[in-house]
Formats: structure tokens, sequence, C-alpha cells
């Protein structure tokens, strides 16, 4: 019987050139620049842990593997939403870092290091093709579908992946990529990079 559920809204970008090869080769591939450095968003448009309500907040978590990510010694850093109480935040840690059970509690093994937690105003937009994501001066983020031609208003996708968000995964490219959290450092605009969005449904 489940005790936490929430639904909503992911996107993603990282420092590797599209399109990333973690997706097609199941996390066992070499990262483009030799590590990786991704900021995961996700916000909850519906969702409850244990009665706490979480609806309307975001989280972020932030990563750098040293190689490829199958390899683990992964660094994770989690910026929780400003607004949410410390009930909510609670529920949110225990989410996102997996011991609250559900989908990020398989990349448990793969984790080094919790670098620790930050509060930040997290402001995750929708438009279209394009996702925007910004947490104070943590991360600041934004990637544009990859549209597709059968379909323009809806972007490639690629199904059946190993990601923890979603088994299907829009492929995008970032327009814009900065980290600065937890040592993790990365700043990009040259719209080469990798991006990911979906809807998320998650479970515990």
């Amino acid at each position: 019987m489940t005790n936490w559920h929430v639904d909503g809204e992911y996107m993603e970008t990282c420092n590797c050139a599209f399109l990333c090869p973690c997706i097609t080769s199941n996390l066992t591939a070499r990262p483009t620049e030799g590590d990786c450095k991704a900021a995961v968003a996700m916000r909850i448009d519906k969702g409850e842990k244990d009665g706490v309500k979480l609806d309307g907040l975001s989280f972020i978590v932030l990563m750098h593997s040293p190689g490829a990510m199958g390899d683990g010694n992964i660094t994770v850093g989690l910026i929780v939403d400003d607004r949410a109480s410390d009930p909510q935040a609670e529920a949110i840690a225990a989410i996102a870092t997996g011991s609250a059970g559900g989908p990020m509690a398989a990349l448990g093994p793969l984790v080094g290091r919790v670098a620790g937690v930050e509060r930040r105003p997290i402001h995750f937009d929708v438009d279209g093709l394009k996702r925007t994501v910004r947490a104070g001066e943590l991360v600041d983020q934004a990637c544009v579908g990859m549209a597709s031609a059968v379909a323009p208003d809806q972007a490639i996708g690629v199904d059946n992946t190993a990601h923890p968000v979603n088994s299907r995964l829009s492929l995008a490219k970032a327009t814009r990529s900065s980290f600065h959290a937890f040592g993790i450092d990365w700043d990009d605009a040259t719209g080469t990079r990798n991006g990911h969005f979906a809807p998320f449904s998650w479970a515990g």
C-alpha cells in the first residue's frame, strides 16, 4: 500500500552534448565531457505524503558523476522550494533521495555523497515545447524540445529508458544551463547541450 504519490512535470539539462549517451547506453557510457553535471527539476502539480499536501511545490536534484553514471560515486544535492513548510520539505527530501522508496531509491547504490539541502524560490515554467527553471542564484536552465516532423506541436521522444523520472522522455536541447551549488559548477548557452522533459507520476 503506497503512503505517498506525486504527479507533475519534469525537465533537466546537463553538460553532455546532445544526445546524452547515458540514455542510449543504459547509464554505461562515458559522458561526452568525461563527467556528468545535471539538474533534474520536478514540479509537483498534485501529491501528498503521509497526509502532507505537496501540490504546487518544486524541487531540483543536482548531480555530478565523475564518469559513467552506472559506475556510481555520484554526488547529489537537493534544492527545495522555499515555499515548503518544514513537514513538506521533509516529505520532499524523503521522496527525492529515495529514502521513502519509489523511483529514486534505485539510484541509491550509485550515490557516493549527499552534499546537502538548500532552500530557494523555484520557478518552473512550461510554454509549448519550452521549459524554464530557476532556483535563486543556484540554478538557471531552459530547454526546447526537438519538434517532430510528423507532429510539430510534440517533441521527438525516446521510449523504454532507464531514467528514474519516466521511461519515456522528450528530447530537447538546452538553450541555457547554469548550475552553481554543492561544488557543482556549469555554465553554457551554446544551444548544443542535452535536455529532456516529461510528465511524471511517482508513488512509494
